[in-house]
C-alpha cells in the first residue's frame, strides 16, 4: 500500500501543517510544483507522523461490509477511503477532535471512524462489519440519500467529503465581502495569482480535503488572458469516442479534459477587457497536485429523456501515473500510484459496486460482505469507474 514520505512530514502533522502554510505566499512563475505537498488533498491525511503511527494496532483490512439494502455504492466507497492510508490513521486516531475548528460536532465523522475501527480491529473477532449507523447518521446530514434506492458511488463520496470537510474544518467562519475590489488588467504572474486564490481560499477552509484547478480563457478579439482558480476533491473525466476502436487510454481521457474548448460568444464568459461577451478558448490544468488524487470516470450519460453507460474498456496504469503534462507550464514529472479502484458492474438500472484495494499482502476485491486476493491482471476491466491515485513522491525532470 503506498505510504507518504516520512521525509517530507517533518516530525508530525501539525508541524507539517504549519510548515505548509507559512509557504502560500507569493512563488516565483517556474517554482517547482511537483515538488510542494498539498496537504490539503482528499482527507488529509498521508500526514500522519511516524510516532503516531506505532500507536496503532491494526488487523490486515480484510473484512467485508454488510449490505444493509441497495448500499453497495457505500460498501465499495468506504473500503476505498479505509485504504487511504493517511485518512485510515487520521480517523482512527481521532486527531480531526483536536484538529477542528468548526462548531458543527462531527457526527458523521465519528460514525465513519467507527466503521474504520471495525474494519481494521485487529482482534478480527467479526469478518463483516455493519455500516447501518454511518448510513444512518450519513442519511440525517445529506437528506439527498434518504430510502434504500440505488445511489451513484461517485456523487456518495462528494458528498461524504463536503461533510467531513463542514464537520472537521480547521478555519473559522469569515464572512467575506459579497465582491472582491476589481484588480483592473493587472498583470500577475499566474503563480502568483493562484497562491493568493489559494490563501483566500484558506482564510475560510483548512480541513485537508481539496487541490485547486486553473481555467485560462483566451479572449480571440483582445488576446486578453484570464485565469480562474477553483478546488476540487476529483477530476471527472469525459470518456472519448472513437470511431475505429472501442478502447481508450487513461492518458487520452485525460488529454480530452484538458484539450482546448472553443466557446462561441453566446457561451462564453465576458471579457474583462473588451466588457462584452467574446468568441474565446477555455483551457483546463491543474495548479496545485495532491497527494492523493480520485479520478471519476464519467461514465454514465444524462440527455433529457434517459441515461445511458458507456461500457468502454479504458486502460489505466497501476504505478507511475504522470500526471506532470496537466500541470503548469515547464512542470517536472508527477508520478502517482494506483491502490484503489470502485467498479460498476450492469446497467442504469441494474447495477451493483465493488471495490478493488492495495494492502501489503497484494490486492484485494471487495464486494459487499465478500472478500478475496485478486491478482493485478485482474484489475483492468471495462467496469473501473472511480480510481484512487497516491503520489509515489519520485520525479523525474522531462
Amino acid at each position: 500500500m503506498p505510504g507518504a514520505d516520512a521525509a517530507s512530514q517533518e516530525g508530525s502533522c501539525k508541524a507539517l501543517c504549519r510548515n505548509l502554510v507559512s509557504q502560500n505566499g507569493l512563488q516565483r512563475e517556474t517554482a517547482d510544483i511537483s515538488q510542494s505537498v498539498l496537504y490539503t488533498s482528499l482527507m488529509g491525511l498521508l500526514l500522519v507522523a511516524d510516532n503516531e503511527k506505532e500507536l496503532l494496532a491494526l488487523g490486515s483490512g480484510r473484512l467485508g461490509l454488510r449490505n444493509i439494502g441497495n448500499t453497495c455504492f457505500l460498501n465499495a466507497i468506504v473500503q476505498c477511503l479505509s485504504h487511504t492510508r493517511g485518512l485510515r490513521d487520521y480517523c482512527l486516531l481521532k486527531s480531526y477532535r483536536q484538529d477542528k475548528f468548526s462548531k458543527e460536532e462531527p457526527r458523521l465523522t465519528e460514525a465513519f471512524s467507527q466503521v474504520l475501527s471495525g474494519l481494521w480491529d485487529s482482534k478480527e473477532e467479526d469478518t463483516v462489519v455493519n455500516p447501518r449507523q454511518f448510513y444512518n447518521t450519513f442519511r440525517d446530514v445529506v437528506p439527498y440519500f434518504s430510502g434504500y434506492s440505488q445511489q451513484d458511488a461517485q456523487e456518495f463520496l462528494r458528498f461524504l467529503l463536503e461533510k467531513l470537510h463542514s464537520e472537521i474544518n480547521r478555519k473559522p467562519y469569515i464572512q467575506r465581502p459579497l465582491k472582491d475590489p476589481e484588480q483592473k488588467y493587472a498583470r500577475f504572474r499566474i503563480s502568483e495569482e493562484a497562491a493568493a486564490t489559494w490563501k483566500k481560499h484558506l482564510e475560510n477552509d483548512d480541513s485537508k480535503i481539496v487541490g485547486q484547478l486553473r481555467s485560462s480563457l483566451h479572449c480571440s478579439v483582445c488576446s486578453h488572458y484570464s485565469n480562474t482558480f477553483d478546488v476540487f476533491c476529483d477530476l471527472s473525466l469525459p470518456i472519448p469516442k472513437h470511431s475505429t476502436s472501442g478502447n481508450v487510454t487513461l492518458k487520452e481521457c485525460l488529454d480530452y479534459f484538458s484539450q482546448e474548448e472553443r466557446l462561441n460568444k453566446e457561451n462564453s464568459p465576458m471579457c474583462e477587457r473588451c466588457n462584452r461577451h467574446t468568441e474565446s478558448t477555455k483551457r483546463l490544468s491543474i495548479q496545485r497536485f495532491p497527494n492523493i488524487i480520485v479520478i471519476h470516470l464519467n461514465r454514465f450519460t444524462t440527455t433529457r429523456w434517459s441515461i445511458s453507460k458507456s461500457t468502454t474498456y479504458i486502460s489505466f496504469p497501476l504505478t507511475n501515473l504522470d500526471l506532470g503534462p496537466y500541470g503548469p507550464v515547464d512542470c517536472e514529472a508527477v508520478l502517482y500510484d494506483l491502490y484503489a479502484i470502485c467498479n460498476h458492474v450492469g446497467t442504469v438500472n441494474m447495477g451493483h459496486y465493488t471495490a478493488c484495494c492495495s494492502d501489503e499482502n497484494g490486492w484485494c476485491y471487495y464486494n459487499d460482505s465478500s472478500v478475496s486476493a485478486v491478482s493485478e491482471t485482474q484489475l483492468q476491466t471495462n467496469q473501473a469507474y472511480v480510481l484512487f491515485y497516491q503520489r509515489n513522491n519520485i520525479t523525474t525532470r522531462k
